[in-house]
């Protein structure tokens, strides 16, 4: 027998391969989760047990794959958000914790408004629509995106995270680039967006997880105010009296977007902060 057949041979660990991999440890334990189908804790009490090798190869495949630096949530597939778990394919933006005051911010106006009605524009993966859902089962939701691929995604997650019997019934998912196709008599009492607030050449465009995620999701391709004009401009019309709009922008775009609600009439125009202090995101009241 050679040494190579002899090396070959040699069983192959899940702790073999965590000292092995040049990725951070976190990121290793995942992707080893994922493969091995197997609890964090079963990573210790079981770490030392021989792998067969087909996860090892499937392991070494999804290691090489994030070296070259696509996202661990596409790789794994999910990414948790306000406490439920997403799918997430190359289709959508991964959820982040940044946007989670933006559903913060929503499910505190929606207090006190019995079954209200709610609009998120962009909706993507469905992240915001579904977790206000999830909260506010009597809700009804109504979530736009023009990509078909998102709103396929985006209807998954809500099949899979929401109780069908939910008393605001099933979200409405429409395609549409903004209010475009929406019914001209739905009014809402909150609107939502996370829209592509990234400015054309913005040097993070080619950095990082924006690499891999969908560009028209991230990026106006202009000023990256166009689509919070739009949003801003359309939501007089779509809002009851006293009905809100809250909406998610660049680090640097809060007194912009802040001038956008002021002179279309809104009031208590506002941002907040995200969790590293951000004005991350801005809106304001529609009196009608």
């Amino acid at each position: 027998m050679s040494g190579t057949d002899i090396v070959s041979a040699t069983p192959i660990t899940a702790d073999d391969l965590l000292r092995a991999s040049s990725l951070p440890a976190l990121e290793t334990r995942i992707l080893l989760m994922h493969v091995l189908g197997w609890r964090r804790t079963e990573l210790i009490t079981r770490g030392d047990q021989a792998l067969d090798a087909a996860p090892v190869a499937a392991y070494r495949a999804l290691e090489t794959r994030r070296a070259a630096g696509e996202p661990i949530a596409q790789l794994v597939g999910t990414r948790e958000f306000f406490g439920l778990d997403f799918d997430v394919t190359p289709d959508v933006l991964i959820p982040r914790p940044d946007t989670e005051l933006l559903v913060e911010t929503a499910l505190a106006a929606l207090e006190g408004i019995a079954q209200p009605r709610v609009l998120d524009l962009g909706t993507g993966s469905g992240a915001i629509a579904v977790a206000i859902a999830s909260a506010r089962p009597d809700a009804r939701v109504w979530a736009v995106d023009r990509s078909p691929g998102a709103l396929g995604v985006a209807t998954r997650n809500a099949a899979k995270l929401l109780d069908a019997a939910r008393p605001g019934s099933a979200l409405t998912f429409i395609e549409s680039s903004w209010y475009d196709a929406l019914d001209a008599a739905l009014r809402f009492d909150v609107i939502v967006s996370n829209p592509p607030y990234i400015a054309s050449g913005d040097p993070h465009l080619e950095q990082g997880d924006l690499r891999f995620e969908p560009r028209g999701a991230l990026t106006d391709e202009a000023d990256g105010l166009s689509a919070l004009r739009t949003i801003v401009d359309g939501a007089p019309a779509r809002l009851v009296p006293g009905g809100v709009l809250w909406m998610e922008h660049g680090y640097d775009q809060a007194a912009a977007v802040r001038a956008l609600l002021d002179a279309r009439g809104f009031t208590e125009v506002a941002s907040k902060q995200d969790l590293a202090s951000i004005e991350r995101i801005s809106g304001g009241r529609f009196a009608g």
